[in-house]
């Protein structure tokens, strides 16, 4: 076997970057969810929203968790795996993930307990305010984490000192580097639409139970709106990121386009083909004629040039980055379809009846998990072979360790991971089969003591918690516009 310690490297930091990734994809979006529940609540009064707030803020509290440790574990491997990486670019990104730390995450820590926990104690209007400040903390997350992905990919603002170290000479281009808007929007997109087909994944089960249950009716058609209208978004996003990375990233585009040659007449979309990295072509191509080069350059023919212009030691893994594009977009188009049925559904009064149009929505579910993996994976292979694009290579980035080390580690890796974020996985599935429930399941109303413990002077053993957020006190009136729909 030819595997080096840099091969494994990669790989680890590949493994534990797909088990992290999807977690901070689902919370992101989630937390605006819930944001938008909680104003909804507010501002309507009605209960439903309220409920359905419940049912995934425990939810969001586990992903969020399982989000923090695994992004812990990636960063020890910048010390470990990628000392020679972490030494020559930390003067430039390590203030970037530090402010990430400083703000976002401080924000969003800060006020989480106040979400969970707090809605009795200082009220709606503040619990609402305390939401949406943990929406913005995982947007302002992102955005750093984003800025620091982006400036790997077009590196500005920099200079180099006398021992090889990349320092900071404009912060605002540094931050503000070329392709970080585009993949930015992107991201938040994609997060946005993993949350919605898990939401519309959720209500379509529970429809299927039950297709009077009010909060899988608000799940479902929320879920059904911001599928209608994010996706088209998302695919004009991914033009104009397309558009940017070609001017910035040539050679990854022409990976994922699969074009080996240059055409000097206009270049072909091609569909479908098994990718030939030994004679440099595509085999059994499965293609459109200029369509590439309408879709690039707005002019069929216009010129786009192949990796024949490309030294073969700056080229990326064409295999790879052809195919998880093509799935990344295949998914996109899938997730603009299940808007357009819902919509349709909608139109016709059967939005919570179709069986169909339920199935499908279990069927997506999972599938912006998947769609978020396929453009990683798009962007980070078609980046190769290089961790900042084309200046620093992957194989001058690693640290000077053997093989077994890397080996033991990420042996350690897999175990741990499939065990504790499998189960981590698991118990969140858990709760999305559990229907949303009214009032939590008691067997009294007051707290269970301990034998051998009694109620301080003045409580009534009965009495009403006050941290319940769904339960009623007894006797209380129930508003006419809290009961559901």
């Amino acid at each position: 076997m030819d595997v080096t310690a840099l091969d494994l490297a990669r790989f680890q930091f590949a493994f534990t970057v797909a088990f992290h990734i999807v977690f901070p994809a689902f919370s992101i979006g989630l937390a605006s969810f819930l944001a938008v529940l909680n104003g909804l609540h507010l501002f309507t009064g009605r209960e439903v929203f309220l409920r359905v707030f419940n049912f995934w803020k425990v939810i969001f509290a586990i992903a969020f968790g399982m989000g923090v440790v695994s992004g812990l574990v990636m960063s020890y491997q910048f010390g470990t795996n990628w000392s020679v990486f972490s030494d020559k670019t930390g003067p430039v990104l390590g203030p970037l993930m530090a402010y990430e730390v400083l703000s976002a995450f401080f924000l969003e820590a800060g006020f989480l307990g106040v979400m969970l926990f707090g809605r009795h104690r200082v009220g709606p209007k503040l619990h609402f305010v305390a939401t949406l400040m943990v929406a913005v903390g995982t947007l302002m997350s992102a955005t750093w984490i984003l800025s620091v992905n982006s400036w790997m990919q077009t590196p500005a603002g920099y200079a180099m000192n006398d021992v090889g170290q990349f320092v900071p000479e404009d912060w605002w281009a540094i931050v503000f580097n070329p392709s970080f808007p585009y993949r930015l929007v992107h991201m938040v997109l994609a997060a946005y639409l993993t949350t919605a087909l898990v939401v519309g994944a959720t209500g379509a089960l529970h429809l299927g139970r039950n297709s009077q249950n009010a909060a899988a009716r608000v799940m479902f058609s929320m879920a059904m709106w911001m599928l209608l209208v994010t996706a088209p978004l998302q695919i004009l996003a991914g033009d104009e990121h397309g558009l940017n990375t070609l001017e910035h990233q040539p050679q990854k585009v022409m990976a994922m386009e699969g074009h080996y040659d240059s055409h000097p007449d206009g270049a072909p979309l091609i569909l479908f083909g098994i990718p030939n990295p030994e004679e440099k072509r595509i085999d059994y191509a499965l293609e459109i004629p200029k369509l590439s080069s309408l879709i690039l350059k707005h002019d069929l023919n216009a010129p786009l040039p192949g990796l024949d212009t490309i030294d073969d030691a700056d080229e990326p893994p064409v295999q790879i980055v052809f195919w998880s594009f093509r799935v990344m977009v295949a998914l996109g188009f899938a997730m603009l379809g299940l808007g357009a049925f819902g919509v349709i559904q909608r139109m016709r009064g059967r939005l919570y009846e179709s069986p169909w149009l339920r199935r499908a929505a279990l069927a997506m579910g999972p599938m912006g998990f998947v769609a978020v993996l396929a453009g990683w994976i798009t962007t980070e292979v078609g980046r190769q072979p290089f961790t900042v694009y084309g200046l620093l290579r992957t194989a001058d980035s690693a640290s000077p360790i053997e093989m077994p080390a890397v080996a033991a580690s990420l042996l350690g890796f897999i175990v741990i991971y499939f065990f504790v974020f499998g189960a981590g996985t698991f118990y969140i599935l858990r709760l999305m089969g559990r229907a949303p429930e009214t009032a939590k399941g008691r067997i009294t109303d007051g707290p269970i003591r301990t034998a051998g413990i009694t109620p301080a002077a003045g409580m009534d053993s009965d009495s009403h918690d006050p941290d319940d957020e769904d339960a009623t006190p007894q006797g209380a009136p129930v508003r006419g516009h809290e009961k559901d729909d």
